[in-house]
């Protein structure tokens, strides 16, 4: 008799649910490169519009500042309406702006572009959407895997990287901006067509989503996986978005030079991401995570004494990423461990947003730091170390992080 109720209880999650991570984590890859496509072409809007190492981080980061703080209602949204929905609606809202972006940037206006990046920022909060939707897919024990498979949708930042300068080059400025909203506007169509929700959500009620914001604030746990991710996927998003500027200031190198290495940097990240997803589910969060930040101080330590060679600075580089995607793989592992099943996307999404927020302050104090003489950003650096530091510390005190949660 107690058959049918125990079947209800436990729905069949295998039939579709890879199919149902490959889609997102694609649909994911699209909106990251939408958002992070001003980036790469940061050299020529300075030359064109004569701007600042200031003005440049400011409009680089724009974007980020948007997708970081949308995060949170995106992410409660998709608690009640479902992943299918929500990235259909982001994506079809994305399209348009990346369009309006090339529109603006061939008017070499400063303002009217930093209002319209502005707005660009939504695509980011994808993330928001994917990581309660990846994460309904999958029991308790492989959540980590599948928030960190989804979490490779960060590889967008690379292709954003690699391709948007390129494009402009074989294809000019405008018809590239033409070609990307394109490819946003057919994921959007193929999101509604082909994803479904996962049959965990069936019979779930659908809370206000202002009570479950209070309710995730309330987390002590919340507000340390924050610190955590902010530092860690901050800084992934503030070098994916901002290297091409330090390479062209640092090492002089071009648009599309700049742009090869910056996807390389983006593109090691994107690999280390699951990686360090499923490790936490081997070993628990807390020692990928630590491991994380110790090397990144290091690693930091020794980019801000500018070697010479690429030979020398590259690897440092790669590293890096490295180490910050087995970051970014192992706190978003704690998130499925440390949270009520219920507010698993509201709580994400505010988490989410604090990485996105981790990575918007960061290229401001590159710019304001920058020192044009020796062309050093020794500062901006060692900060980084600094909070990584903090971050190790607050890593060693965070509970549900061994190798089974704790109870």
């Amino acid at each position: 008799m107690s058959a049918v109720p125990a079947a209800e209880a436990a729905p069949n999650l295998k039939q579709g649910q890879f199919r149902n991570l490959i889609l997102a984590t694609l649909a994911s890859t699209v909106g990251f490169w939408a958002w992070t496509i001003v980036g790469p072409l940061s050299k020529r809007y300075a030359n064109d519009m004569h701007l600042s190492p200031g003005q440049t981080a400011i409009l680089v980061a724009m974007p980020i500042f948007v997708g970081s703080i949308a995060r949170v209602p995106v992410g409660a949204l998709t608690d009640k309406f479902g992943g299918r929905l929500m990235f259909t609606v982001i994506l079809g809202i994305t399209a348009p702006l990346v369009l309006l972006t090339g529109v603006v940037g061939q008017l070499n206006n400063f303002p009217l572009l930093v209002v319209v990046a502005f707005f660009l920022g939504i695509a980011g909060t994808v993330f928001a959407i994917g990581i309660p939707f990846c994460s309904a897919w999958y029991e308790s024990h492989r959540k980590g895997f599948a928030t960190g498979v989804f979490g490779a949708g960060m590889v967008g930042t690379a292709v954003s990287a690699f391709f948007t300068p390129r494009l402009v080059a074989a294809t000019g400025y405008f018809l590239t901006h033409v070609i990307v909203a394109v490819i946003v506007a057919v994921s959007a169509l193929l999101c509604w067509l082909l994803l479904r929700d996962s049959p965990a959500r069936a019979g779930v009620v659908a809370e206000p989503a202002m009570p479950k914001l209070k309710a995730a604030f309330k987390l002590k746990v919340t507000w340390q996986l924050c610190f955590l991710y902010a530092v860690v996927f901050g800084a992934f998003v503030a070098f994916s978005n901002y290297l091409p500027t330090y390479l062209a200031n640092v090492y002089s190198y071009d648009p599309t030079a700049a742009g090869t290495r910056t996807a390389g940097f983006a593109l090691a990240a994107v690999i280390a991401r699951p990686v360090g997803g499923t490790l936490a589910d081997r070993f628990g969060p807390k020692i990928i995570t630590l491991l994380s930040f110790g090397a990144t101080i290091v690693l930091a330590m020794l980019v801000a004494l500018q070697p010479s060679g690429e030979h020398v600075y590259g690897p440092l580089f790669l590293l890096m990423a490295l180490f910050l995607g087995l970051g970014t793989g192992g706190v978003f592992g704690w998130v499925g461990r440390a949270t009520p099943a219920k507010n698993v996307g509201t709580v994400g999404g505010i988490i989410a947003a604090a990485g996105g927020l981790g990575g918007y302050f960061p290229p401001l104090v590159m710019g304001a730091t920058y020192d044009p003489e020796s062309n050093s950003y020794f500062v901006g650096l060692t900060l980084l170390a600094v909070f990584c530091l903090a971050a190790f510390l607050l890593a060693l005190v965070v509970r549900h992080g061994g190798r089974k949660a704790e109870k």
